[in-house]
């Protein structure tokens, strides 16, 4: 006989799996005329004919069109999309750019749904608070804050949205059975992250529900800060928060895009845009810990010039690796050190070991010099994101988690520090900001130190060159030497010439017989000659079309800068 707990618990899957049912039918309905026109891309007829390249004015149709689906099917969706904004090693660049204003709000729940998540967490409204305006001063996809008052206090609430976690696991799992489907759209390169990008965002999702673990990450990053006087974080109210509800302290401040109010108020916008960037630098750098979500609605100004951040749901970790090679990317950038930006690259994971690296040298050359002024410390970090986000997506990268949230955060850092200030020089920022703190010169100590070893090295090298080179004359004096040489090729490129050179010989060999049998007055058996040279020619044609591995010139990736350029 079975228990009523496992009955109930059995009744919970059925309809949770019901649901997801349902909501595979309405995602997959949403999604169908995209999926027609990807499948289309790939082959012209559906299941036959040539793919076909597709113009950047129809990729940014379609990310219009897939950006009016998210927004339709709601905040896991939304929350996808602002994920997928992050992803250009997943999406082309035109996406990229319509997903990036993908903004995270949504109708706010009505307040009696509200009251319950509140109720059923903390207890009794008027036991826990001493006021309470049940109207939202902030609705997102998640959640909603409302002001109140406890303990003496002014705070604000943030309460997740009623029925959220039923709505979230069902849309997760329409996404885990559309992967498959998904995977046939996109190309081997990309079905790597494809995959990992939905196990990231289930994780991440997860996360930003966990008001607990949101707590947890402002008191850490708030005690990074604690010492710095030019930034002010809101403290967490333990005893009136939960894993559904979070409670935190009100702290008033003006909008820090609305230059006119702190132009009103006698603020110094550059001095707010260098406190802004230097916190992030700091966050990144050297704490580890940082807030991710920087768009202007999660950062206030005081009327003492303090910077505010709100909102830790979206925050980030950095390991010590991936610390120490941004701050060598940086580093190189400054130093305009080509070869040091693409180790530093390849070290991290971005980019495949085995890219072309005399491409990659000139993709990043050709950035370089698009996007910078007279000098390298003039040019927008924004625009070489830009630019690199182009190259991610034509080459084979993979872009780990945490960097793809660190370029993002940004990007969107130096978009707010040129609303403040149109002079803002983020180049000039964080090389000060390194100097200060001691990371150039230690990385000038580092390449000392590796020089004097390489210098040894070199030098332990030529007392045992002499041996060597005076033996291998004697065997070449004695007709005694032989070089044996292997020569790899994984792009089977050898064997491609070898195709085209037989399909070259059949078909000079069937024109010829074609001729003769022609002149012996047999024209069936010309005619079979002739269908096999046309054969031929066929084979011979597609073997030169056909894309093998990597292709990419600088031609095209200057092309593509030009493009851009002309676009902005």
């Amino acid at each position: 006989m079975s228990s009523p707990g496992r009955t109930s618990n059995a009744r919970w899957v059925d309809l949770s799996t019901l649901r997801a049912y349902r909501r595979f039918v309405v995602v997959a309905w949403q999604f169908l005329p995209l999926l027609v026109a990807y499948a289309r891309d790939r082959r012209r007829f559906f299941l036959f004919g040539r793919s076909r390249r597709v113009d950047p004015e129809t990729h940014r149709h379609r990310a219009e069109v897939l950006l009016e689906s998210l927004l339709t099917l709601g905040p896991t969706f939304i929350k996808l999309g602002q994920l997928l904004s992050t992803r250009p090693d997943v999406l082309p660049p035109e996406y990229i750019d319509v997903l990036s204003a993908l903004q995270d709000e949504v109708p706010p729940a009505d307040w009696d749904e509200a009251k319950v998540v509140l109720e059923e967490e903390l207890g009794p409204l008027d036991e826990r608070y001493e006021e309470f305006d049940t109207d939202p001063i902030s609705g997102a996809s998640l959640g909603q804050v409302y002001r109140a008052k406890a303990d003496d206090t002014d705070v604000a609430v943030k309460i997740r949205r009623p029925g959220i976690e039923e709505l979230v696991e069902a849309d997760l799992r329409v996404i885990r059975w559309s992967m498959p489907f998904l995977l046939y759209f996109v190309d081997d390169s990309r079905s790597f992250s494809l995959e990992n990008l939905a196990e990231e965002f289930s994780k991440t999702i997860r996360e930003e529900m966990d008001y607990e673990r949101e707590a947890r990450m402002l008191t850490e990053i708030k005690s990074n800060f604690a010492d710095d006087e030019e930034i002010r974080m809101p403290a967490v109210l333990e005893s009136h928060s939960g894993s559904r509800v979070l409670t935190m302290e009100h702290v008033e401040g003006t909008k820090i895009n609305d230059v006119e109010e702190l132009d009103r108020k006698g603020i110094d916008r550059s001095e707010v845009a260098e406190t802004l960037q230097r916190a992030y630098l700091k966050m990144i750098i050297d704490d580890g810990v940082f807030h991710a979500d920087p768009h202007p609605g999660n950062l206030a100004v005081t009327d003492d010039g303090r910077v505010v951040f709100y909102d830790f749901g979206m925050s980030g970790q950095v390991d010590e690796f991936v610390q120490e090679k941004i701050v060598e990317f940086y580093i190189a950038v400054a130093n305009q050190d080509i070869d040091a930006i693409l180790d530093a690259l390849i070290e991290i994971g971005t980019l495949s070991p085995d890219a072309d690296r005399a491409v990659m040298a000139d993709v990043m050359e050709l950035a370089i010099q698009n996007a910078r002024g007279e000098a390298v410390e003039q040019y927008r970090v924004q625009q070489i994101v830009g630019q690199i986000e182009d190259s991610i997506y034509e080459f084979p990268f993979r872009l780990p988690k945490n960097l793809a949230l660190v370029l993002r955060v940004a990007t969107v850092v130096e978009g707010v520090c040129l609303t403040l200030d149109s002079e803002f020089d983020f180049i000039s920022t964080a090389t000060g900001y390194l100097t200060e703190e001691g990371y150039r010169e230690e990385s000038i100590r580092k390449y000392l130190a590796e020089s004097g070893q390489q210098i040894r090295r070199s030098g332990e090298s030529l007392t045992r060159m002499a041996p060597k080179v005076e033996r291998t004359l004697d065997r070449l004096e004695r007709d005694d030497l032989y070089v044996r040489i292997g020569v790899e090729d994984e792009k089977d490129v050898f064997a491609a010439l070898a195709k085209r050179l037989i399909y070259g010989m059949l078909l000079t060999m069937s024109l010829f017989s074609m001729g003769v049998l022609y002149a012996l007055d047999a024209p069936e058996a010309s005619v079979v000659a002739v269908v096999f040279a046309a054969a031929m020619s066929i084979q011979l044609y597609r073997s030169f079309r056909k894309r093998r591995g990597l292709r990419a010139e600088p031609q095209f990736a200057q092309k593509r800068l030009r493009q851009r350029q002309r676009d902005d």
